[in-house]
């Protein structure tokens, strides 16, 4: 079985930092930006961007659509 990379990209302006993410992320990829958007949420971001198998947890559970999953193949 190929091993699979994943990454994410979050819409940081949409995102209005409800932490319902990071719980389900199964690698501890995700965590809450200290910074903040320009509503003035704290957003998600890949604190461990290595450990990200594309498993679309966080893209099922966010209320606002604000991620977007990819995977890539590694042969």
């Amino acid at each position: 079985m190929a091993k699979v990379k994943g990454s994410i990209v979050v819409d940081i302006e949409r995102c209005k930092g409800c932490e319902l993410c990071p719980p389900v992320c199964p690698t501890n990829v995700l965590s809450m930006s200290k910074e903040l958007n320009a509503k003035g949420f704290h957003y998600v971001y890949m604190e461990n961007p290595d450990n990200c198998t594309g498993c679309n947890n966080c893209a099922l559970v966010c209320p606002d659509a604000c991620i977007t999953v990819y995977r890539k193949k590694l042969v």
